[in-house]
């Protein structure tokens, strides 16, 4: 009997962990492995727009604590002309489920002459979302801290592989998609939000139909849009151009190239 009951609380607790995790599942219709995306970046300098570097996305399969899964992985390297305004090099890489629920982020940014890394681990024991977080600060210091948000939450890299397979057929101007932001060291309410349909051409010489899509941020001084995305209008929802609303300035970024979608590109404009 006492084996028994032993039994029954394991497969109690393994049903709650599926369960957990099952609240943050989400299909997958946008991307596949082996998917490669790149990026010119821009910088506006003494209001005249300037080429400062590259950025490119990656996806793959791989595993993650012996299961399968998504990696991601986003680089931005600024060019000798963005060296001398702010250094920036960024490397951002997430894993998550091959349903969406995310695992794991990582946020390395050498910004100026500062280095700092953000990182950001997920459970889903006791049937919640559980998060463990970390901040390596420019000073060395590094802080950390284990919370229970009791709801999903998510990081930068993570909400991005999830928003693309987001159904936007229904959606009307002004639509917002409300969720919480995880960095290493807090949480913070965020949304994206609707803006409309536009097309634009992306550094590769092609126009394409577009998803613009505003993201903000709460912060103590109110909501703040940190960034504002142009997504095709096709089942890939590739980001084809990306503003950046950033402390030290505004920035864009234009697709250059993709290989290995998923979908059909039904976007493109002749």
């Amino acid at each position: 009997m006492k084996h028994l009951r032993i039994f029954l609380l394991a497969v109690a607790i393994l049903g709650a962990v599926g369960a957990a995790k099952a609240q943050c599942d989400f299909r997958n219709t946008a991307f596949k492995p082996g998917e490669f995306l790149s990026y010119n970046l821009y910088f506006n300098w003494k209001f005249v727009w300037v080429k400062v570097g590259t950025a490119s996305m990656y996806v793959v399969q791989s595993k993650y604590n012996g299961q399968s899964a998504y990696r991601a992985s986003l680089t931005t390297r600024g060019n000798d002309k963005m060296d001398n305004i702010f250094m920036m090099r960024d490397t951002l890489l997430c894993y998550s489920t091959l349903k969406l629920a995310p695992l794991y982020y990582r946020k390395g940014a050498l910004e100026g002459k500062h280095y700092t890394v953000d990182e950001v681990w997920y459970n889903y024991s006791g049937g919640k979302c559980n998060i463990t977080q970390s901040r390596l600060h420019k000073s060395g210091k590094r802080e950390k801290r284990s919370v229970t948000p009791g709801e999903c939450v998510y990081d930068m890299m993570n909400i991005f592989l999830r928003a693309r397979s987001f159904d936007p057929s229904n959606w009307r101007k002004g639509y917002v998609v409300n969720f919480q932001i995880a960095d290493g060291n807090g949480l913070s309410p965020a949304k994206l939000e609707f803006l409309g349909r536009k097309t634009v051409k992306a550094d590769n010489g092609v126009k394409y139909r577009c998803l613009e899509i505003s993201y903000t941020e709460k912060g103590k001084k109110g909501w703040k849009e940190i960034a504002r995305f142009y997504v095709t209008d096709d089942a890939n929802h590739v980001p084809v151009r990306l503003d950046m609303f950033l402390k030290f300035g505004s920035a864009k970024a234009f697709l250059t190239g993709m290989k290995g979608v998923r979908n059909k590109i039904s976007s493109q404009v002749k």
